[in-house]
């Protein structure tokens, strides 16, 4: 089963720790209705739409509410170090954390303690923590955009907001900055990095790249980058080798963006009724029966 952990920007939601259920149409976790504007909400809104095209099982969600002051991740984290080792998940995608090194190493560990431990996927604070704590190279997948590939590359930044310029601004030379993030050990196993150009890379090189098609509003947009995490988390668990999940997952968030036809003022959740035409016409295997 496919895990997802990530914060809501609402201070009244507690740890929640429960399947993710459709009610009247709207998203579900512990009978609280979860709107996916942006965030980890849009990703596992992509999530739920992606498992529904595949027939597959819908995902367990671990969520709070944190508004960036931390208190809820930390929250979170606890209940992750208590609860993970009697868990049984194939694949986790950690999403918007406050990052916090101490905190992400407890959770490593206790991932570690599972009997058998899941493919781990990272984007946003947790993908901060795990870069800054030493542990990149524990993870299947990172996720960044071209900005979050500058702070992997950039082996003296403890945090983004000291990625040094002159890698921050080489944002036209992602093969460079990939290799720079693999000879740092601060990278996973495989990049999918988000941008004008996309791009699948390991610790071999890029790939591949994904420029087509285009929707222009949709980099005015926020969320577009969460789509894409929610649907390649769907397909790893369903089996696809990792850099095929994320080349598919790459393609089909162009294509929703084109079928969706939105506006630079366009939320990212009317991106998601597109995601399961988008998965088929990509290419992605026939849902299950």
């Amino acid at each position: 089963m496919l895990a997802i952990v990530g914060t809501i920007p609402d201070l009244d939601v507690p740890v929640l720790d429960a399947p993710v259920t459709i009610r009247d149409g709207e998203l579900s976790v512990n009978g609280r209705i979860i709107s996916p504007d942006r965030g980890t909400p849009a990703l596992l809104a992509a999530a739920v739409e992606a498992s529904l095209y595949l027939n597959a099982p819908l995902p367990h969600a671990f969520l709070v509410g944190d508004q960036g002051r931390g208190d809820g991740s930390r929250e979170l984290y606890a209940h992750l170090v208590d609860v993970l080792p009697n868990r049984d998940y194939s694949t986790i995608v950690f999403h918007y954390l406050q990052p916090d090194v101490d905190w992400h190493n407890k959770v490593l560990l206790a991932v570690q303690e599972m009997v058998q431990p899941p493919r781990l996927i990272a984007d946003a604070g947790f993908m901060y923590a795990a870069k800054m704590s030493g542990q990149a190279p524990a993870y299947d997948l990172f996720t960044p955009d071209a900005g979050e590939l500058a702070f992997l590359a950039d082996e003296t930044a403890p945090h983004p907001f000291y990625t040094r310029g002159f890698i921050l601004h080489d944002e036209n030379h992602t093969p460079d900055l990939v290799a720079r993030a693999y000879a740092h050990e601060n990278a996973a196993t495989t990049l999918l990095v988000k941008g004008n150009i996309d791009y699948v890379a390991d610790r071999g090189g890029i790939i591949h790249t994904v420029s087509k098609p285009v929707a222009e509003s949709m980099e005015a947009m926020g969320g577009t980058g969460d789509t894409v995490t929610g649907m390649v988390s769907v397909l790893i668990e369903s089996g696809l080798p990792v850099t095929e999940a994320a080349l598919h997952s790459l393609r089909a968030n162009r294509m929703a963006g084109v079928m969706a036809n939105p506006t630079p003022a366009t939320r990212v959740g009317k991106l998601v009724p597109f995601i399961s035409e988008a998965l088929s016409l990509v290419g992605v295997v026939e849902p299950r029966t």
